[in-house]
């Protein structure tokens, strides 16, 4: 039996938190919507054909299906291989720990139960915030509404220790902006959570196999859409009206299905470093695009994926900065081979790979490098040469700015790989990575919500991080990445007293 009447006060979390100085900023805690009552709301918005469009959505989730309509338990392992069936996500959610269950669908018990945990304040994702509310059809923005104004009214009665985040569709700037000014002007919410990317058709292949005509062509002929660099939208707009409302940033994004994540057979292999991979490129998407420039006062939180990813990141950016800047590229520009100093070397060192032959000048740079070297109509010419123009990289601190700067990486209670983050010897400028504390309560890898915060104490007294290190992880870095996004975000909440001389 695991059901009691009374909630435990002691806990390995509680014990480590009584020796803190701080507070604890729980992150990313997941939890569950009791369908009932989340369908009134939907209902509200937009009847039972809504309903029908919420189920549909959230049933479809992770059901891969092959064109006969079967899902990947229905199918023999010969069609699996014959239709590329992706292994997807199963039993992903706590229910033997049932006092856990209970606790993330309902709200008052999990406020009882934060002293438990160790946390003084939480950021809540709703599972149903991470789906791809019916992506691609008219039900898209009223259901992310509904969903939003429930979880708003759920949780308002503890604001001063829990928030939801709003779930916030991007297939357009537009729907974006109105479903912004929404969550928070009208529902009061504080943080978003939008998709770190939209799959969108290929024009040149949807042109000759049209959607209606060749569904399965459709589905398969697409590319990702970050947002930041190479979209066919301007989405300046919504980054715009996000740092001008005080609102963080977050996401969940993950790359299943991704080339090299579509194993037919296995999860894990699909699932590791896959949260990773798909913040990797969102990130990038608004470096090299210009956003971070343009925007200084944008703050993301980019959860799930550990915060060593970001670590490499920014180091392997400056690494290639130095070597491909618009004036270090001219080190590899055809153009500047000295053809006579390349040609005398030959004639004293090359005899016997020439064969004794003459050197011909002409053709000496390409039989050198070789034709695959030289592939192109044209050399690239001005802004072209310069991957780094839109984000303005000028000097190696515009990159610290516009990486570290922006930045929040979401690296979870047991994740030894968080000491990356902190290790500024390795980083360029000495900076370290912000890593903030995501417990991913709620989630398979927590099958206990009273553990995480013991957890990430044990890797200061293993020595994987220091007790600063660990300060920084559970309140420091998460404190900044919320107020530098709204300085009076913390107002009227329990935090608010207790960081008093703590920053």
């Amino acid at each position: 039996m695991n059901d009691r009447l009374y909630t435990a006060q002691a806990s390995r979390s509680a014990a480590v938190k009584v020796r803190l100085d701080h507070p604890v900023i729980d992150t990313d805690v997941h939890v569950n919507d009791f369908a009932p009552a989340l369908e009134d709301y939907v209902h509200h918005y937009g009847g039972t054909a809504l309903v029908e469009a919420l189920r549909k959505a959230l049933g479809g989730r992770f059901a891969t299906k092959s064109a006969a309509g079967k899902d990947w338990y229905q199918q023999t392992a010969e069609e699996r291989q014959h239709n590329r069936t992706l292994r997807a996500p199963w039993w992903a959610r706590v229910t033997r720990n049932t006092l856990d269950l209970a606790t993330y669908t309902l709200p008052d018990l999990l406020a009882e139960r934060l002293a438990e945990q160790g946390a003084d304040y939480s950021v809540l994702f709703p599972n149903d915030v991470l789906s791809p509310a019916a992506a691609g059809t008219e039900f898209r923005q009223p259901l992310h509404r509904a969903i939003n104004h429930f979880h708003a009214d759920q949780y308002r009665k503890h604001a001063h220790r829990l928030t939801p985040v709003a779930g916030i569709p991007m297939h357009t700037p537009q729907e974006a902006i109105e479903e912004l000014e929404f969550a928070v002007n009208t529902l009061g919410l504080k943080v978003i959570n939008i998709p770190g990317g939209v799959r969108r058709p290929i024009p040149a292949v949807a042109a000759l196999y049209p959607k209606d005509v060749h569904p399965e062509v459709a589905k398969h002929a697409t590319y990702t859409d970050f947002f930041g660099i190479d979209s066919a939208h301007d989405y300046d707009p919504f980054w715009a009206k996000v740092v001008e409302l005080g609102v963080p940033v977050t996401t969940h994004y993950g790359s299943q299905g991704w080339t090299g994540r579509q194993s037919i057979s296995n999860y894990m292999f699909n699932h590791v470093g896959h949260f990773a991979d798909g913040s990797q490129a969102f990130a990038k998407a608004l470096f090299f695009g210009g956003v971070t420039k343009r925007f200084p006062g944008l703050r993301v939180g980019l959860l799930e994926g550990g915060a060593d990813w970001g670590s490499h990141v920014y180091t392997h950016l400056v690494d290639r900065w130095e070597k491909r800047n618009r004036h270090a590229v001219q080190n590899y520009n055809p153009a500047h081979a000295d053809i006579e100093l390349l040609a005398s070397l030959f004639e004293r060192y090359g005899q016997d790979l020439t064969k004794g032959k003459p050197v011909n000048r002409e053709t000496l740079l390409r039989d050198s490098l070789g034709i695959s070297a030289l592939p192109h109509s044209r050399d690239p010419v001005d802004d072209e040469l310069d991957d780094f123009k839109a984000a303005g990289i000028e000097s190696v601190e515009d990159i610290r700015d516009r990486w570290v700067n922006n930045f929040f990486f979401g690296s979870e209670a047991d994740d030894r790989t968080v000491a990356a983050a902190f290790n500024h010897k390795v980083h360029p400028l000495g900076v370290k990575i912000n890593a903030i504390w995501s417990s991913d309560i709620g989630h398979w890898d927590v099958p206990d919500l009273t553990e995480p915060l013991a957890e990430s104490w044990d890797l200061v007294e293993q020595g994987v991080i220091s007790a600063a290190d660990f300060k920084a992880f559970t309140f420091g870095n998460p404190y900044k990445f919320y107020t530098e996004a709204h300085p009076r975000f913390f107002e009227g909440t329990d935090i608010a007293d207790k960081v008093r001389g703590k920053v």
